[in-house]
């Protein structure tokens, strides 16, 4: 043997070297899969795949079993992993997974309609002289309201991105504003301890002020939709440690909530007709808003509640609106089609409504409020206090912002750990998800807005251009736009 023909030296990879080499499926190996929904019902008999199907192979395999008509978009995941290349690559390479062993897949449907990243700030508008603290679009997305530290209300115009009506009352910070969900009232709650009822239309003023907190009013709240096809009672709370039910068309007291020892810092608004209230005395409240019962107290937290999110949020907000913009005659069409809507989303959640509590004590607790006043979940990770949560729209995640500079995902059923979303370089104010839970928006004192992409679980969008700090961001129900505002005073729309 010649030394030509000596065999190459078998050459040690280095760590990196050995991640990027490319691993091939094998040729023609197949495994055994089973579908199965995300309660956990098996759908169809076990299939023999090939190793290396993708999921757009497994949406028309999925399509065709369910025998869909018209194909509907899923996300197909095993053991929480979602599989993005395809089986191979992700579960079995990915995740060691046994290429023996059936693997069971769960699908989730995905929403039919995609939602543009939006990319592009298209308005900067001027108007307030303080900081913005609240920014907020009616819930069939064609109007826009904003509160201010210069102790008024703005309702913009969306057509023409222009100012439209400032609304003047208040004596100081309007740091709370909140639509009807039938979009004919707009009220807003103040450091003045008042509560203001305008109509957006006209730009005027209802009636006097309302009075009776004595102290700072911190969060704002309506009877969903599907409760009450006259949309006009609303849920306050206060520094004082009470919450109160109005009649917003009489602008009268009907109950008070009285219980809390501490600042109540949120309040919503049930879709089963509950009202829950978390305050700095650690606790949350349920309560029954037509007695002004207390039905339970859900202990746990160690410190200050700060905020809630409640798995119905987006149905709840949206009542009978939608992406395909529908008209109703009357408010009883308006009324049922809010009733259908929810209780789909509902029975698609399992029949339930989850609650999330976010506290300074840097946790999170997922709780089934109507069911037990022990949590399901205690979610730890953060680093700092965690001060927004919001369920996405399908009610698949949950997202939290904290002073930590990171927003974390969150299985919203079962509360596991889902990813961190690593970017901002200072505290994240709020999140938002766009109305087809594909992206997620948040907004930061870093001066910057990002998009993440929940299929990457990354980075989608940076949109720099404010001045300073973001305190608040929405993105409208319909899809089309995202508005912020913050310590520069600006208002900004973000379009595709």
């Amino acid at each position: 043997m010649s030394s030509t023909d000596r065999p190459a030296p078998y050459k040690k990879l280095t760590h990196s070297e050995r991640k990027n080499q490319k691993v091939e499926a094998p040729e023609g190996v197949k495994i055994v899969a089973q579908f199965k929904t995300a309660e956990g019902e098996l759908t169809g008999p076990p299939l023999s795949l090939p190793i290396n199907c993708n999921p757009e192979q497994l949406t028309l395999l999925l399509n065709h079993l369910l025998q869909n008509e018209d194909p509907l978009p899923y996300a197909f995941l095993v053991n929480e992993t979602e599989i993005v290349q395809d089986i191979f690559m992700d579960i079995i390479h990915g995740k060691k997974h046994s290429q023996e062993e059936t693997i069971m897949i769960t699908y989730q449907p995905q929403a039919i309609f995609k939602v543009r990243t939006v990319s592009r700030c298209t308005a900067s508008i001027s108007g307030h002289t303080d900081a913005i603290l609240s920014v907020c679009f009616s819930p069939d997305g064609k109007q826009l309201a904003s509160g201010s530290g210069d102790s008024t209300v703005r309702v913009w115009d969306l057509n023409t991105e222009t100012p439209k009506h400032t609304l003047s009352g208040h004596t100081a910070w309007v740091q709370q504003i909140v639509w009807s969900p039938d979009c004919e009232l707009l009220v807003s709650g103040s450091m003045d301890k008042t509560i203001r009822v305008w109509d957006p239309k006209e730009g005027k003023q209802l009636g006097e002020p309302i009075k009776g907190h004595t102290q700072p009013i911190t969060s704002l709240a309506f009877e969903p939709y599907h409760r009450n096809k006259d949309c006009n009672r609303f849920v306050s709370s206060s520094k004082d440690g009470t919450a109160k039910i109005w009649n917003a068309t009489l602008r009268k007291l009907i109950v008070t909530l009285a219980q809390h020892t501490a600042p109540i810092m949120c309040v919503k608004w049930g879709g089963d007709g509950k009202v829950y209230t978390a305050s700095r005395d650690k606790s949350i409240k349920v309560w029954d808003p037509d007695t002004g019962k207390i039905v339970r107290s859900l202990d746990g937290h160690a410190h200050w509640v700060n905020h809630l999110a409640l798995s119905t949020d987006f149905v709840l907000r949206t009542g009978p609106f939608d992406h395909t913009d529908p008209r109703y005659k009357t408010k009883e069409a308006a009324f049922e089609a809010a009733k259908k809507r929810y209780e789909s989303v509902l029975q698609e959640a399992g029949g339930i409504e989850r609650l999330a509590s976010g506290s300074d004590d840097f946790t999170l607790f997922l709780w089934e409020p109507s069911r037990s006043k022990k949590p399901i979940a205690r979610m730890t990770g953060h680093q700092q206090p965690v001060n927004h949560l919001s369920f996405s729209p399908n009610g698949v995640y949950l997202a939290s912002a904290s002073f930590d500079k990171h927003v974390k995902l969150w299985d919203s059923k079962t509360g596991t750990f889902v990813a961190t979303l690593h970017g901002h370089v200072n505290a994240v104010y709020q999140v938002c998800w766009s109305s087809d839970s594909r992206q997620l928006l948040s907004g930061s004192q870093d001066s910057t807005l990002k998009v993440w992409d929940l299929k990457t679980k990354k980075l989608k969008m940076d949109l720099p251009g404010h001045a300073d700090a973001v305190y608040a961001v929405d993105w409208s129900p319909a899809g089309d736009r995202v508005a912020s505002g913050g310590k520069d005073k600006i208002l900004k729309i973000w379009r595709h």
